[in-house]
């Protein structure tokens, strides 16, 4: 079991506390193995906000987590405390994985973790992030960003994007999605980043593409064009993307290829289909294709993917 502690000190924000106390201290319905230990680690009684919090243990414990997690950080203009910084490092030190919550990259920067890594925080702060701890690369456009041992987040809902995108390492797309549903949020969102396989967050009932969007992922192994997905919401081309840039933050072409990524992705995890069947599945057309751009997007080759990924989420099946 992944034991996951909550590093807390007086100053944390309690948003994002409660956040990863959510995602990692309660396992979805139907999950067929153990889920997190998840421990809260402080100095003693801690203020959060307008919250008074009893740790379960003391900070000493962090280096004995698999994972640590560093809460936001209220006031970026204060240093954070030395114990707090020597424990988060310590438990780095010991090989625990350590991300860190919207502005909780400060403390990770002030135990040196972030040196020589890209990392990102809430973009109200990222300058100050720059300018204080010039050795860090800070990305100011993504909602998290992974090093492997080191991942760093954006603000608010985008603790929940790093949240989720931990449990998919830890237990796969299918798990991190069911997880996703119990929390009534998107199991992926833009992130900007290329290794980053993002699904923009669906608009509203009430938006003109509301339709769109499932009828296009019914039909993503068919050779969509910007007309087609025109001619479905009886729209002109650049109507539907202005309409597309307002409700995902991207364009048509560039949803349709990150849906049939995702599908991808899917297939690959849950599947043993050969890659020219998962690629004619996407309407990727050929394996060619399916390995240039799985590769671009993801980071890794599709049988790369699948090798990673094939034995945390289950036993395989294939598709009648």
């Amino acid at each position: 079991m992944n034991t996951v502690a909550l590093a807390v000190t007086d100053g944390m924000l309690h948003f994002e506390l409660a956040l990863a106390c959510e995602v990692f201290g309660s396992a979805p319905a139907g999950v067929p193995e153990p889920w997190y230990d998840v421990a809260v680690c402080g100095p003693g009684t801690v203020r959060a906000g307008r919250f008074g919090l009893e740790p379960d243990h003391g900070l000493d414990r962090l280096p004995h987590a698999d994972t640590v997690i560093v809460p936001g950080w209220a006031d970026v203009d204060e240093d954070p405390p030395a114990e707090l910084v020597d424990a988060v490092r310590a438990a780095h030190e010991a090989g625990a994985r350590v991300a860190s919550l919207c502005t909780g990259a400060f403390v990770l920067a002030a135990a040196g973790l972030l040196d020589g890594l890209r990392a990102t925080t809430h973009w109200a702060h990222t300058d100050v992030l720059a300018a204080r701890y010039p050795h860090v690369t800070v990305d100011p456009d993504v909602l998290y960003v992974d090093n492997g041992s080191v991942l760093t987040s954006a603000g608010k809902a985008a603790a929940m994007d790093l949240c989720l995108h931990l449990v998919r390492l830890d237990h796969g797309s299918s798990i991190a999605n069911t997880a996703a549903r119990r929390l009534v949020v998107p199991p992926q969102r833009d992130g900007g980043q290329a290794q980053f396989v993002a699904t923009p967050v669906p608009a509203p009932d009430s938006h003109p593409l509301a339709e769109l969007f499932p009828w296009v992922l019914e039909r993503l192994d068919q050779p969509l064009t910007v007309d087609d997905l025109a001619r479905r919401v009886r729209m002109s081309s650049r109507h539907l993307g202005r309409h597309f840039r307002a409700a995902t933050g991207t364009t048509p072409l560039q949803w349709l290829l990150t849906q049939r990524i995702r599908h991808a992705q899917a297939l690959l995890e849950t599947t043993d289909d050969s890659v020219d069947a998962v690629a004619a599945a996407t309407g990727m057309g050929t394996a060619a294709t399916l390995r240039r751009h799985f590769n671009r997007t993801v980071g890794v080759p599709p049988d790369t993917y699948r090798r990673t990924f094939r034995s945390r989420t289950g036993e395989l099946h294939r598709r009648p």
